[in-house]
């Protein structure tokens, strides 16, 4: 269940523990140009094509997906792998966009103003009537720290009915969307059901009024009524991208499950390239590189101009210390996939790992391009400064380092580097204004980590 100011899809509640572990981000060039053309009609008719969203992925297992702000739609390895169409995943990613175009999340912003006055005005009364309690007996007091409760149980349960009707606008924004771009809605009904029959256990025992979501059964039912009128009901995805929408999930299934796992979904007798990418992703991760190798030559002959088949090879090599090796098919890989900036990444790293100094100018840039478009990564940042430090160039690769610590979050030491490479750069010059910011970047307080003694 999404917890207030943050909306989602899932209904199941999130265990303490998991709320607060560290959300494990995915990158990967090919699931996420396949999400982008999945969700580029749907930005178009919801009116947001020019809001540069952003689909997050993250490694969890669970069915989930939500939005925290306008700019981003996260989802769960788990929800893509789940669903066995692209309409499916896309009926998910539609309601969360539902939520980005009703500006649901502002509004529920408004609503928890709206709730802590309410809830300051319910303590003063209550206060009041603790007083009165003092003067009067103790049944009083107990009368009072009742009245504490109520207004704030009342409180809560107005922001979650809110938050239910917000849920409901959502679905029926979606179901619009898919309309205007032709597709199914059935997709979403499937997932829904999925919910209801996963909500059958805790039915019984949660009222539905302290759900943020609408209880499944009746979800499934609202929307039934919008199904029945789609003129689309019955639109498949086209051939071509339910073959992507596969192979993305064998990639996921290949990298996330263990062996055993693998091999039971996609079993030697089944010789599909969805199947085949499973097992040779599974080999290289958890096998015999060779045999992992030999398994994606053979992927690659036959297609020979997918890029991602070149990218798996040159990261089982790199990964297997054979950067050397990586660097033809990731050098292929980039050529394929127009310079993607995540594949163009991997490569510097190759040319760097590789330790050839007549490679270093290549490596760094391909590195700089890299992250110009993906800046947050600290590891493009740390084989940056490797780069440049096998160079000579210091001041570069104190820089470099810096920025590494600071996308990680380990702010002091970045203030460290960024202070030594100020002082190497010439005043003015753009090295010295980027160290300069590092320098004098506030942090908030508890994100400062100290360094261990």
């Amino acid at each position: 269940m999404a917890s207030i100011g943050a909306l989602a899809l899932a209904v199941q509640p999130v265990a303490a523990q998991q709320a607060k572990r560290t959300p494990n981000i995915i990158r990967d060039a090919e699931i996420e140009n396949l999400l982008r053309d999945y969700m580029r009609p749907i930005y178009r008719v919801a009116g947001l094509t020019q809001q540069n969203i952003e689909v997050v992925l993250i490694g969890d297992k669970s069915f989930n997906a939500f939005v925290a702000d306008g700019k981003r739609i996260f989802v769960n390895i788990g929800a893509l792998m789940q669903s066995e169409t692209p309409n499916e995943i896309i009926g998910v990613l539609a309601h969360e966009t539902g939520h980005i175009a009703g500006g649901h999340l502002a509004r529920m912003r408004q609503q928890l103003e709206s709730a802590q006055t309410a809830a300051i005005v319910a303590m003063i009364l209550a206060a009041g009537g603790v007083a009165a309690g003092a003067a009067g007996g103790a049944n009083m007091g107990g009368a009072a720290a009742g009245a504490v409760l109520g207004p704030q149980e009342a409180i809560r349960r107005t922001l979650l009915a809110y938050q239910r009707g917000e849920e409901q606008a959502a679905d029926r924004a979606a179901v619009t969307y898919l309309a205007a771009t032709k597709q199914s809605p059935m997709g979403m009904m499937r997932t829904f059901e999925r919910f209801q029959n996963d909500q059958i256990f805790i039915s019984q025992r949660i009222s539905p009024y302290v759900l943020s979501h609408p209880m499944a059964r009746e979800r499934v039912a609202a929307l039934e009524d919008l199904v029945a009128k789609s003129p689309y009901k019955d639109a498949k995805d086209s051939p071509q991208l339910q073959a992507r929408h596969d192979m993305m999930r064998a990639k996921l299934y290949g990298f996330s499950e263990p062996p055993d796992s693998v091999a039971r979904r996609y079993p030697l007798s089944n010789m599909s390239l969805p199947a085949r990418y499973a097992r040779a992703i599974s080999a290289y991760r958890y096998g015999s590189i060779p045999d992992a190798i030999r398994q994606i030559d053979g992927l690659i002959a036959e297609q020979p101009d997918n890029p991602y088949f070149y990218e798996i090879k040159g990261q089982a090599l790199l990964e297997a210390g054979r950067a050397r090796e990586a660097v033809p098919p990731l050098r292929r890989a980039a050529q394929l996939s127009n310079g993607h900036p995540l594949i163009r990444m991997l490569l510097g790293q190759a040319l760097v790992a590789a330790g050839d100094k007549a490679s270093l100018d290549e490596a760094i840039r391909e590195l700089n391009f890299s992250l110009q478009r993906e800046n947050t990564a600290p590891a493009g940042w740390r084989y940056l400064a490797m780069a440049y430090g096998q160079k000579g160039d210091i001041p570069n690769a104190d820089l470099a380092s810096a920025q590494a610590a600071f996308m990680s979050g380990d702010f002091q030491l970045a203030r460290e580097l960024a202070g030594r490479a100020r002082l190497k750069f010439p005043l003015g010059s753009p090295g010295w204004l980027k160290a300069d910011d590092i320098v004098n970047f506030k942090p908030p307080a508890q994100a400062i980590r100290k360094k261990p003694q």
